[in-house]
């Protein structure tokens, strides 16, 4: 299973910064009407260097980084309590394209997480109360009673964030741009981020 890529990223073209290059490949990848264009790998590794991946929504992100939301006492937020780094690889198949960022993970603003989960679906916001996420349970029984519960407990009313509950952004180090092309000769151009200084480094293939 071989699929010839087709596409050009080069320096000339690409934009001043991370973030702007970031912007132009996103909108491009939604206006393609690609699957969650937001969806995107997120490794993490333990304390002690265990690595693990899973697949993440991207909900926001702006000069400062990427930011995402979860269960901070899920596996991958034990993993960045301990370990705060963080991959992140945005796989745009479709376009022959993949943006890979690594860098720095802290926990939002308590006030921001508030604001993203007063805009969640209530069957979201009743799942992230009823969820023990990533703990082993018996059946899926236990789901049921548990979002009961919680379906009983907040009534019509409004439903507030768990404490357990919030964001993290991924503050980049580095940003990869991948661009397939003819004979898996692809572009990679790479933003270095360091002490406020910034360069362009191209990678072989």
């Amino acid at each position: 299973m071989r699929t010839e890529y087709s596409g050009e990223l080069d320096e000339e073209t690409l934009a001043a910064t991370w973030f702007d290059q970031f912007a132009t490949w996103f909108a491009d990848a939604v206006e393609a009407g690609l699957p969650e264009p937001n969806a995107m790998l997120l490794a993490t590794a333990s304390a002690e260097g265990r690595p693990s991946a899973r697949t993440v929504l991207l909900k926001g992100y702006d000069r400062r980084g990427f930011t995402f939301f979860t269960n901070y006492e899920s596996h991958k937020g034990h993993d960045l309590t301990g370990n705060p780094r963080a991959t992140l690889v945005f796989p745009w198949y479709h376009l022959h394209r993949q943006v890979i960022v690594s860098g720095t993970v802290t926990k939002v603003p308590r006030e921001e997480t508030e604001e993203y989960f007063a805009v969640r679906p209530r069957g979201a916001q009743l799942g992230a109360w009823a969820s023990p996420q990533s703990t082993v349970i018996g059946a899926r029984a236990d789901l049921e009673r548990w979002l009961a519960a919680a379906e009983e407990r907040f009534g019509d009313g409004p439903i507030e964030a768990p404490p357990h509950w919030g964001g993290f952004r991924v503050a980049p180090d580095e940003v990869e741009f991948w661009q397939g092309r003819g004979s898996r000769l692809h572009d990679r151009l790479r933003f270095v981020i360091a002490e406020g200084d910034v360069k362009v480094e191209r990678l072989a293939p």
